[in-house]
């Protein structure tokens, strides 16, 4: 493969992506609410029904949304409802991780239709770099030649500033300080003009979930996502707030203090490269964690006691993220088996339960609904979300 053919996958849809506010409203209704009828969405956006009408007729006529099957009432015509079109528009996500990159194709409504990964134990710009390249074009083989026409960007998940954590998982740190000086859209854009974005990890993860997860179950919430690194993201009046410099949500520098009183972060107590160390003093091989999701199982021995050290901390962090923001919820999900995490989230909220809350109203206890999926398929999210919907979520 040379670099015109990835280079062939360029720009696409996205030359029709920047739409106007009512377009992007109809869409977003349909994306949070589902297959809606014309007459549901004009009352959902305080627009008259030919207006809508008019809206859904263009958004039909360029793939962007199909018609669902008539719902007869019992009077008058059949309603129609009508949904995004799954084909109307793809993108790809890649999560750059201490550990691992993760690499999907996704389209209009959140599907996977192809996904790559590499594991490592620490990321090598160059090795990164052409796994994305290789990646883009493979997964874009899978699509036919007007689908590939319909990709319309690429994001990017990465840590913030993760190059300052290289002894924190055991790696060179002339590997990692590379990275402190690589600006990423212009690297991509050595290979592929498609847009591109770059995002916190834990925001983009926190975005999955939102759209595509359980977020829509609650108005504000904290998000915990527990990887290599422990992150975190925001959500503030149904939309994932990124804050000023787009750091918002840094939960992992919650401060903490270790069992023999030094002062901490979070993400020094409740991260997985803490089960890792305790791996690797025992000689045993810590890249299972990353490759087979059934070592987990197997490692009980060694994952109990991580995991009754990561509920006691998550405990004492939701709750000094609730004495700021009065959260509804907080949301929890990692790189780990989804019943691992089902028995976190019940430690937590049992922990949460014995703490000191007075002043606070404590917060629901809740798993999120993505795995480690989370931050490529957020990632990939968010370059749809800046071509074809509202930039936030308040007004649906």
């Amino acid at each position: 493969m040379d670099d015109a053919q990835v280079k062939s996958l360029s720009m696409g849809l996205s030359q029709k992506g920047v739409r106007d506010h009512n377009e992007r409203l109809i869409l977003s209704l349909i994306q949070r609410h589902g297959s809606l009828p014309g007459s549901a969405l004009a009352k959902l956006a305080d627009l008259s029904p030919p207006t809508v009408s008019g809206i859904l007729r263009q958004l039909e006529a360029d793939g962007l949304v199909e018609r669902g099957t008539p719902v007869r009432g019992k009077v008058g015509k059949p309603s129609i409802p009508m949904g995004l079109a799954a084909n109307g528009a793809f993108s790809f996500g890649i999560k750059i991780g201490r550990r691992s990159a993760d690499l999907i194709l996704m389209d209009f409504k959140g599907g996977t239709h192809g996904e790559m990964q590499i594991t490592y134990d620490f990321p090598i710009k160059q090795v990164v770099l052409t796994f994305l390249q290789d990646g883009l074009f493979n997964l874009a083989e899978q699509l036919s030649a007007s689908e590939q026409a319909r990709i319309c960007g690429i994001g990017i998940a990465a840590p913030f500033e993760f190059w300052n954590w290289d002894a924190s998982i055991d790696a060179p740190s002339n590997a990692f300080r590379a990275w402190s000086e690589v600006d990423l859209v212009a690297e991509v854009g050595e290979f592929s003009d498609l847009p591109v974005i770059v995002m916190n990890d834990a925001t983009a993860a926190c975005q999955a979930e939102h759209t595509y997860g359980r977020g829509k179950e609650f108005q504000d919430y904290a998000y915990f996502f527990i990887g290599a690194f422990i992150g975190g993201g925001v959500v503030l009046n149904n939309s994932v707030y990124v804050g000023r410099q787009g750091n918002a949500g840094a939960l992992g520098s919650i401060r903490s203090i270790s069992p023999i009183g030094e002062s901490m972060q979070l993400i020094d107590m409740a991260s997985i490269h803490l089960l890792e160390a305790r791996l690797r003093e025992v000689d045993i091989e810590t890249r299972q964690l990353w490759d087979d999701p059934d070592s987990w199982t197997r490692l009980t021995r060694y994952v109990e006691p991580w995991l009754l050290q990561t509920a006691q901390e998550l405990a004492k962090a939701s709750l000094s993220a609730c004495s700021v923001i009065d959260f509804e919820a907080i949301l929890i999900d990692g790189s780990f088996p989804a019943s691992l995490r089902d028995d976190l989230v019940n430690r937590v909220r049992r922990y949460v339960a014995t703490q000191d809350t007075r002043g606070l109203i404590p917060p629901k206890i809740e798993a999120g609904s993505i795995g480690a999926n989370a931050r490529s398929q957020g990632a990939a999210c968010e370059i749809i979300r800046a071509q074809f919907f509202l930039k936030a979520n308040t007004s649906i």
